[in-house]
């Protein structure tokens, strides 16, 4: 393939047919802002940030959407390119609400930082504010068109990565805005909660729930007995929020942070990982020996359960009914955990620490009260947690290395993998072969459905039956199986889906920015993590195995189902 040759502020630069002037510079090492840019997602050119002049063009160009052509010579700083820049940054800020102090993303949010690198140090252009008023119709997320920029980021993510299209641009000149259909509220329609929008959003118009603050009463209360669970993903991800790198491996630090927050316990939902494969790999069995319906599908992800709901309700059951880790962890802390330490369960008070906005939606959801109270009380995202220690003062990297609590807190490398996409399955895939075959396993990593492609497959002799099973992160490839599947096209035994791009470690509640560099270093951590547990297999887990002898016991047996299976609801698509 014959290279394009173009020269950028006088060096000469080579890129493939079709590359962007915008991907071009940034090979060159030269920087152009962009506020609405999303590599390989959206290219429409939309907030005039990234102009260039290009050598006999009538105009300045947006370097996002030209194409680099043989000859080109570009120059990027220029004072007709500095000042076209700047006018439109001011004309974008002018009608954008001066709240910088007390906004969720204040020193976090992309139109700010381009304010400083482009120099405006001034208000000077006052344009009518936006008509629209914050939508907190949702449980996950708030939506504040007073803050967008209408950037389309977050509808090309609904749209394009999601397979939802819950929100589209609405209207037309200066009424035009980012919204549900007929401005519907967001919490009204098909809305999966992922927070993937959120993820993308450059400034606070779409943003997690924030319910710290019921989380610092909880724990003001001395009634209260306040215990906090945290996911896997978040064990490679909190640091981010106090400057580490992606990906750094901060578990003991985490819990040590929980603890001075002044939680009661500090427990790992990896233990109840470790026990939902119990579950699922039981089910999985039972269901592969007695005929049940197949393919069996993975329910740990709660966007992804209500988007089966809303999109696919004829394959409802195909799920399992196992609930998610989190959903099982607040089950248990009401009714296992009250009993064993003599703790009347209507003083527990039950905080999750979760990479994902959907976990906030899931745990109002009213069948989660299998414990005769609502199971999990208050969920944080990464986000909010690393507020909280913020607010407290709390020195995070400085912490020393502390561990979890028992019996909650002992868990296994499978559970941790969880995190990551394709962790679910290598988790069950463990034990249910063992389980089947009653033979060990040479080797534990089941690398096919490991990485970032969007859909993955793989088969797994269990004692003569050839097990078909795939894998699928982000909810347009999830499409892409279950459509394979309603039409005949493949046939799995197991399928593992993840809502959000790379699994838990890519969830709407994490730190942002988020790419896929960040989302295979996060990935890597877990699975270190994994490689250095003293136990790797969900049936080998001490704590599980006392579990069921002491209180569940057996997997699928009937105090089983009653506290740790569930149910799923059909819904409307619109």
């Amino acid at each position: 393939m014959s290279l394009v040759t173009l020269t950028i502020d006088g060096r000469q630069v080579q890129v493939p047919p079709g590359t962007t002037i915008l991907a071009a510079a940034r090979q060159a090492g030269v920087k152009i802002p962009t506020l609405c840019y999303l590599e390989e997602l959206n290219v429409i050119g939309a907030c005039r940030l990234c102009l260039v002049q290009v050598e006999g063009a009538r105009a300045l160009v947006a370097a996002c959407v030209t194409r680099a052509a043989e000859g080109m010579v570009v120059h990027t700083n220029t004072p007709a390119v500095r000042h076209a820049r700047r006018l439109n940054l001011e004309l974008i800020m002018s009608n954008h609400p001066q709240e910088c102090l007390t906004c969720v993303r204040n020193t976090g949010c992309e139109l700010q930082q381009l304010a400083a690198e482009l120099g405006v140090g001034e208000i000077r252009l006052q344009g009518e504010m936006s008509p629209y008023e914050v939508d907190d119709s949702s449980p996950s997320i708030i939506r504040d068109p007073r803050k967008c920029v209408l950037c389309r980021r977050c509808v090309a993510v609904c749209e394009k990565v999601q397979g939802v299209s819950a929100i589209a641009v609405q209207e037309r000149g200066f009424d035009t805005v980012v919204a549900p259909a007929f401005l519907a509220p967001l919490g009204e329609v098909n809305c999966v909660n992922c927070g993937q929008c959120s993820l993308v959003c450059p400034t606070a118009a779409i943003h997690e729930r924030d319910e710290t603050d019921k989380v610092w009463a909880a724990l003001a209360d001395p009634e209260k007995h306040v215990v906090v669970q945290t996911a896997p993903a978040v064990r490679v991800s909190i640091g981010e929020m106090f400057g580490l790198e992606p990906g750094s491996i901060v578990t003991g630090k985490l819990v040590a942070a929980l603890r001075r927050l002044g939680f009661d316990k500090v427990f790992d939902t990896d233990f109840t990982a470790d026990l939902t494969i119990m579950e699922e790999g039981s089910e999985l069995i039972h269901r592969l020996q007695n005929g049940g319906r197949l393919p069996l599908i993975t329910s740990c992800s709660p966007g992804w359960i209500k988007f089966i709901e809303h999109f696919y309700p004829n394959l409802l059951p195909n799920l399992s009914t196992c609930k998610s880790p989190q959903q099982m962890f607040g089950a248990l802390a009401k009714t296992y955990y009250a009993q064993k330490e003599g703790i009347d369960p209507a003083r527990i008070f039950v905080v999750s620490i979760m990479p994902c906005t959907a976990k906030k939606y899931e745990a109002g959801r009213p069948e989660m009260n299998s414990s005769g109270y609502r199971d999990v009380d208050v969920v944080l995202t990464t986000r909010e947690l690393g507020r909280m220690l913020k607010q407290a003062g709390i020195d995070f990297d400085s912490l020393p290395e502390e561990d979890y609590d028992a019996p909650l807190g002992i868990s296994t490398g499978a559970g941790v993998i969880f995190g990551a996409t394709g962790g679910v399955m290598e988790a069950a895939l463990r034990t249910a072969y063992e389980l089947v075959t009653g033979a060990t396993l040479v080797s534990l990593d089941f690398e096919e459905v490991r990485g970032l492609e969007g859909v993955k497959e793989a088969s797994v002799n269990l004692a003569g039956t050839e097990l078909k099973v795939a894998v699928a992160h982000g909810l347009g490839n999830a499409r892409k199986i279950l459509d394979a599947v309603v039409n005949k096209e493949r046939e799995y035994h197991f399928i593992e889906i993840m809502c959000c791009p790379g699994g838990c470690i890519g969830g709407g509640g994490q730190p942002v920015p988020v790419d896929n560099e960040i989302r295979a270093r996060r990935i890597a951590a877990i699975y270190q993590v994994d490689r250095q547990m003293p136990l790797r297999k969900s049936h080998e887990n001490p704590a599980v195995q006392a579990l069921y002898r002491e209180f569940l016991g057996e997997p699928l047996g009937h105090k089983s189902h009653e506290l740790l299976h569930t149910h799923y609801t059909p819904r409307e698509r619109f």
